[in-house]
């Protein structure tokens, strides 16, 4: 009786262990990469799968977006300006086969030529790009990511340039060098009022010496603006046409 009840225990045991290696659980973004007696033999999942104790084993792939950090890294501008500049990689596996595959560690892999495409597009910029075009920088590495990583069924759907670290003497060249440029902004937009008032006043000369009365009545008003304010004293030009108006004698006087 009790070598029935060992053997009936022995039994179950063996029922519970060949379906618990034999059954597998996927879930809606995991796929499962088959292979029999060390052969590739198909892409399961999602969903309940079954596979055959000792003969076939599987490897899961995640086919969510993943997130990788670059580290910072040491890149020389193509103006010699040394930076530090760390960047973030989003990208997922479209093909489980080649994921696993193709390549040994795709995270390391993709990891690895992310730093080293991102030292080498960097470097044929100079920093004013990479400050300004950030935007450009990251489309093209992202499109150089993506073809190099096709072969191993990666998809890099973006990478963000992070951080620009800059030694303080570039940061205080860069100061100077945007202090100088507002100052060169603002003497240029003085020369041009300068200019353009000058212009102005060249017309309204023009239409003034036409009308003699015209030029009368201006001074009329900047007398009258004058006297509007709290002063002791007036100075006031007198123009000699309006003194020969006034002393010119009449027609027919002795």
């Amino acid at each position: 009786m009790m070598l029935e009840y060992a053997t009936y225990l022995l039994f179950v045991i063996i029922v519970i262990m060949f379906l618990s290696s034999a059954i597998r659980i996927l879930r809606e973004y995991e796929r499962g990469v088959v292979f029999t007696l060390g052969r590739f033999t198909g892409v399961k999942g999602p969903g309940l799968i079954l596979l055959v104790p000792v003969v076939q084993q599987m490897v899961k792939a995640d086919l969510r977006v993943m997130v990788q950090e670059v580290p910072p890294q040491d890149v020389i501008s193509r103006d010699n300006v040394s930076v530090k500049v760390n960047a973030v990689l989003y990208y997922r596996i479209i093909d489980p086969e080649r994921a696993i595959i193709k390549v040994g560690n795709f995270m390391t892999a993709t990891s690895q030529l992310a730093q080293t495409t991102l030292r080498s597009v960097l470097g044929k910029h100079e920093l004013d790009e990479m400050l300004a075009e950030r935007d450009k920088l990251n489309t093209d590495i992202q499109e150089i990511l993506d073809q190099q990583t096709d072969a191993w069924g990666i998809k890099v759907t973006t990478i963000e340039i992070k951080d620009i670290d800059l030694n303080e003497t570039m940061v205080r060249a860069i100061a100077k060098q945007a202090e100088a440029e507002r100052l060169r902004r603002a003497k240029v937009i003085n020369a041009m009022g300068e200019q353009q008032a000058a212009e102005k006043l060249v017309e309204a000369g023009r239409i003034l010496a036409r009308e003699p009365q015209a030029m009368q009545l201006r001074y009329f008003a900047a007398l009258h603006d004058i006297a509007g304010e709290r002063s002791s004293t007036v100075v006031f030009p007198l123009p000699m046409d309006l003194l020969s108006h006034l002393t010119q004698q009449p027609t027919g006087a002795p």
